[in-house]
């Protein structure tokens, strides 16, 4: 049983498993078991190039980004399951008791992150009656977003990035799956607003 399962290896699922493993010395956090599904195939970094995105390097592209995040994942925070090349195709159950079934296996959460992208293919089962059309993208592109306040979709689902109707941009997208993980540190915090900082002292 996980207790958080994030759906998408992208900018905010990255993002906020990132944060989420920087939690690990906290003692409300060192007993859960966090897990990501990294399948990328279908991310927005892969064409991209970013000039304008803080605190990374002018032409940097996405495709390079992508594996260098899972890397870093990997190298500082190795205690997150990081699931590839499994496609999630449906989420059954309720809050503190889903089963996310992929293409190749099943997994038990008490909690879970969608952070894939807002395109027309998105086809999870269990999550298309939140489909709404995407608020901040122009209708031409036929964009989707999971209705959502403040990325809570429903108790024990949450939603990051372009899903949860961001604009596509990459601090945005970041800063999402930021926000989404500090809200769940609240939760296992008891409700006591949660941040996770690494510090030089």
């Amino acid at each position: 049983m996980f207790d958080v399962l994030i759906i998408g290896g992208g900018v905010s699922g990255i993002s906020c498993a990132l944060i989420l493993g920087s939690a690990k010395k906290k003692p409300f956090v060192a007993d859960k078991k966090i897990g990501i599904f990294t399948h990328q195939k279908s991310s927005n970094l892969q064409e991209a190039l970013f000039n304008n995105a803080y605190g990374i390097p002018a032409g940097t592209l996405g495709s390079d980004l992508l594996p260098q995040s899972t890397q870093q994942l990997q190298d500082q925070y190795p205690h997150i399951s990081q699931i590839e090349n499994e496609k999630v195709i449906r989420i059954e159950g309720f809050a503190g008791n889903f089963t996310v079934v992929t293409n190749k296996n099943s997994y038990l959460t008490k909690a879970i992150v969608v952070a894939v992208n807002s395109s027309q293919t998105f086809a999870i089962e269990g999550l298309m009656h939140y489909v709404i059309p995407h608020k901040k993208s122009i209708p031409e592109k036929n964009r989707f977003q999971l209705e959502n306040t403040d990325h809570l979709v429903a108790e024990g689902i949450y939603v990051a990035g372009t899903l949860a109707g961001w604009r596509s941009q990459l601090a945005i997208a970041a800063g999402s799956g930021a926000s989404v993980a500090t809200d769940i540190l609240t939760l296992w915090n008891d409700g006591n607003q949660t941040h996770a900082h690494d510090s030089i002292r």
